[in-house]
């Protein structure tokens, strides 16, 4: 524990304690789950923070019960964290939780899709985009993507398929505008088995937001 979350691994407890209780009367998490929220679930997620730049500022988008985002703002406490959730309930729970734990994350209502443009509740693109048991790689890449600063990355967590799910979708990730991706692990040593994770890349001089489809040179995949 104090190896991922430090000085913080109080307040990891009080955010499992939550996810235990709150979360499966809302609905948020099922029951079965329960039993194991610490392994599958916050250490699960809180390992990628091995993954975050030093400052960085991360969008962990469909964030649900705060899978990943709330474990890597607890994990990582330099990183500046913002949920962003469409379901209401989801984002009530959240704000919630965020109060409880005396942590500086925001939460924003909305799909991925949505958060940027006029009359959106603006999320500015960030350094990295995480997401947890949203979508299909392409699907995903297409929501996130624009919400990723140039020289940024995506960081889909995902299951032991990863490789198969990348090598089908590698076309459709460099038409979303990626321009490099991997599949890499985080908690060696701390979880029984490592978490898996899509790294995908954009370019450093791609312009935010910019359209889908565009194929640039020397693209790399790894």
């Amino acid at each position: 524990m104090a190896a991922v979350f430090g000085d913080r691994a109080d307040l990891a407890h009080r955010y499992a304690e939550h996810l235990a209780t709150s979360a499966v009367e809302r609905g948020l998490v099922g029951p079965r789950e329960v039993e194991r929220i610490w392994e599958r679930h916050v250490l699960n997620c809180a390992v990628v923070g091995e993954l975050l730049p030093q400052g960085a500022r991360v969008v962990d988008v469909g964030s649900g019960a705060g899978l990943p985002g709330l474990c890597l703002a607890l994990a990582r406490p330099d990183v500046a964290v913002t949920l962003v959730e469409p379901l209401e309930r989801r984002t009530t729970w959240l704000t919630e939780v965020v109060d409880d734990l005396g942590i500086d994350v925001r939460v924003v209502r909305g799909r991925a899709e949505d958060v940027r443009g006029p009359g959106a509740e603006e999320v500015a693109p960030a350094e990295v985009v995480t997401a947890r048991a949203v979508a299909p790689l392409d699907r995903l890449a297409r929501w996130c993507l624009p919400l990723v600063a140039p020289g940024g990355q995506l960081l889909a967590i995902k299951g032991r398929t990863a490789a198969d799910e990348l090598a089908r979708t590698s076309a459709a990730l460099r038409r979303a505008g990626a321009t490099g991706w991997e599949v890499v692990t985080a908690g060696s040593g701390v979880l029984p088995v490592p978490t898996t994770v899509v790294r995908v890349r954009v370019a450093p001089g791609r312009r935010s937001g910019a359209g889908a489809g565009r194929r640039r040179h020397g693209e790399d995949h790894g």
